[in-house]
């Protein structure tokens, strides 16, 4: 398994991160557990940050929320200068919560109810990135309604396919986002706000997808997106003045990932920006960007406790861990590729190829086909590295299964940043007709 950040083994031959043995993490806080490496999480943001400056452009680096959210994860994102992307009610409370500056707090959504738009408007967040023309009459009403000037973005799709995962890809002409470019939405869409009077349209957002190890999509975005912006300054006498190109940022889960630097991502986009819009004798924008996996993804490791072994013989041997599919769900809904580890035995060669169950009453909650370990045995602890993005966020309670702890470690100290849901936890919410009676 390849080592992230402060990850290294220790002399007793145990996986280590941010200073703390994981095999004493497991012990300590139970298992699954969620370990985040957060010196990692913090030179990744700086690393946006210090590319952003040395392009000479005005920008905002924005922490796509929903790779991981908690409100240290807001905290943390607030000490690091970074602005927040939120897609939800959820996550928009979370931040505010936190005391994450509203200012700083971008709205994106396909379907914003009124509900969340009233929430984020009465917190008076810094944008709203709207997505279609339902969301645009509804929020200039409500905006209308409390005599609220807004901050808006368009969401527009530039018909530019990133080569990643269908269920990831966003740019495309046919996608539930935004207005597209090539059917004309776009342009119909930017002329209908530009004339609403509680409406400041400050520029348009593109999202082209994730898990991207090239940038050929963004400077291909940005060529369309400078042409669009151009021809709404034509057709309006609009100018905008900030162009957001997303996220999508890849990082390196196997051996076959190649993910850039960061500053490799940002030079060439900022690079594109400067030549498309020079060209046209556009001003020169405040690029936005909406990093998320790449923030938090390798700086994240999934520990899990080795139960069963089952093995065919001549077909495969099965390893059941204590998790599975309610706190990855990657691999099952993506076929998602993870590299693990025997955490108590970190310094042993492999000797097996065993494939890693999960305990889901699924026969699909399989979360490593075919992995390299030492020869395994029951009660070893396995440490899954790169979960921080999409792991616990999109974790679930099939099976009616609790969903882990979260912790940060950092300098040999750990703390519990999402404390593990009990049994009580889950039936919680549930009511039965006897208790309606009483």
């Amino acid at each position: 398994m390849y080592l992230h950040g402060t990850s290294r083994i220790n002399e007793k031959g145990h996986l280590e991160i941010g200073g703390c043995d994981t095999v004493e993490l497991a012990k300590t806080y139970g298992t699954p557990l969620y370990v985040y490496d957060e010196a990692l999480i913090r030179g990744k943001c700086r690393a946006f940050h210090l590319a952003f400056k040395e392009s000479g452009f005005s920008y905002q680096v924005a922490y796509a929320s929903k790779a991981f959210l908690c409100m240290e994860m807001c905290r943390l994102a607030a000490e690091e200068g970074m602005s927040l992307d939120v897609v939800s009610g959820g996550e928009l409370y979370t931040a505010l919560q936190a005391g994450f500056p509203a200012e700083r707090i971008h709205f994106h959504g396909n379907n914003k109810t009124e509900e969340e738009l009233l929430m984020a408007l009465e917190a008076g967040i810094g944008c709203f990135v709207v997505d279609n023309f339902f969301e645009l009459e509804v929020l200039h009403d409500l905006a209308q309604q409390r005599g609220q000037k807004v901050n808006i973005l368009l969401r527009v799709t530039p018909g530019v396919e990133a080569h990643t995962h269908e269920y990831i890809t966003t740019g495309q002409d046919d996608s539930k986002f935004g207005f597209g470019v090539s059917s004309g939405q776009a342009l119909q869409a930017l002329k209908m706000a530009t004339l609403k009077p509680y409406y400041n349209v400050l520029g348009i957002h593109s999202h082209i997808g994730s898990q991207i190890f090239e940038t050929d999509g963004f400077v291909r975005a940005v060529e369309i997106l400078a042409a669009f912006v151009d021809l709404v300054r034509t057709e309006t006498g609009h100018t905008m003045p900030i162009l957001n190109l997303g996220g999508g940022f890849g990082i390196r889960y196997t051996e076959g990932d190649t993910p850039l630097p960061a500053v490799q991502y940002v030079q060439e986009m900022t690079e594109a920006v400067r030549e498309q819009f020079s060209a046209r004798n556009y001003p020169q924008p405040e690029i936005w960007i909406e990093p998320g996996r790449s923030i938090v993804g390798d700086a994240g490791t999934t520990l899990y406790t080795i139960g069963s072994i089952k093995e065919i013989p001549g077909i495969r041997k099965y390893v059941a861990v204590d998790g599975g599919m309610t706190d990855n769900i990657r691999p099952a809904l993506y076929g998602a590729e993870y590299e693990a580890i025997l955490a108590n035995r970190a310094d042993e060669q492999p000797e097996e190829v065993v494939s890693i169950a999960g305990k889901c009453c699924e026969s699909g909650d399989m979360l490593l086909w075919d992995v390299k370990l030492p020869a395994v045995a029951s009660w070893d602890t396995l440490a899954v590295s790169c979960t921080g993005a999409y792991g616990y966020s999109m974790s679930n309670n099939y099976n009616r299964i609790p969903r882990p702890a979260v912790v940060f470690v950092k300098d040999g100290q750990s703390h519990t940043v999402v404390e593990r849901e009990t049994f009580r936890d889950l039936v919680k919410q549930d009511r039965t007709r006897a208790q309606e009676l009483v």
